[in-house]
């Protein structure tokens, strides 16, 4: 039973290397997987107001924490057709970052939720932001060379930071973590140039206001694409995200602003 299930999937595979020889428009591939990197330039705006309802001193991320303005990120993508015009992509966008500095008589006091960090205090920080997207499209134009599809989107979004000081005379320990699905709507484009070079872009957006909670999240893309081979494509291309975060809850107040773009190249596997 084993060999026979070996044999079947030798042969299935053998299938699909065969119909590989073909050129298959990208606007009918079935599965898409694009692995790759992004090279981001950021910049991270924020305030958390004491639990009291005091307000937090606004802080410039890479300015006040040294938070690194850029970074190499990881990039993941992966796409499956359901018939024709429908489809289901997958998005996974990470951005870590550390910093350390000492705070001067111009940064500090800074209220930052319940402590508050004083001039001379060595200060070390994280800021992430992790989002995991699942998004529906329906393509409404579907030709050989051309498709723009609709698509709508639930994006589970973490942000986090910790602020930290460590001395003789001084700990400090303070965390922030905000999390929760957001949802988006956006187009999908696709653009056949020739046999060997395509266009892909997308844009994702929305903003919501619930409570005394309101916020904004956005995804942008850009790729131009050379298929080496009927199955391999490389990918050079430019990507933003933004996210807005604001509360005006007496003790969960104050803001988180991001914005991160730069330049992107990935491989992508498709089928």
């Amino acid at each position: 039973m084993i060999k026979n299930g070996m044999a079947v999937l030798a042969l299935a595979l053998l299938a699909t290397l065969a119909h590989a020889d073909d050129y298959l428009s990208p606007t009918n591939e079935r599965v898409r997987l694009s692995l790759g990197v992004m090279h981001v330039s950021s910049s991270t705006a924020l305030r958390i107001d004491n639990s009291q309802g005091v307000m937090g001193t606004p802080i410039n991320a890479e300015n006040d924490f040294g938070l690194d303005r850029s970074d190499f990120e990881p990039k993941f993508q992966a796409m499956v057709r359901v018939g024709e015009r429908h489809r289901l992509r997958f998005d996974y966008f990470t951005l870590d970052r550390t910093g350390q500095t000492t705070l001067t008589a111009k940064d500090a006091p800074i209220v930052f939720r319940d402590v508050v960090l004083q001039i001379g205090d060595p200060v070390q920080t994280n800021l992430s932001l992790r989002t995991l997207g699942i998004s529906y499209g329906y393509s409404f134009v579907h030709r050989e060379k051309f498709e723009l599809a609709a698509t709508i989107g639930v994006n589970d979004t973490d942000v986090s930071s910790r602020a930290r000081v460590t001395t003789q005379t001084r700990h400090v320990n303070q965390s922030e973590d905000q999390a929760g699905p957001f949802p988006t709507l956006g187009l999908d484009a696709t653009y056949v140039l020739s046999k060997r070079f395509y266009f892909d872009a997308r844009a994702q957006y929305m903003k919501v206001s619930v409570n005394h909670l309101s916020g904004s999240l956005g995804f942008y893309e850009f790729d131009a694409l050379y298929r080496l081979r009927p199955n391999i494509s490389f990918a050079l291309g430019y990507t933003a995200a933004k996210a807005n975060l604001a509360s005006r809850q007496t003790s969960n107040g104050g803001y988180f602003n991001f914005d991160s773009k730069g330049p992107e190249a990935f491989v992508r596997i498709s089928f």
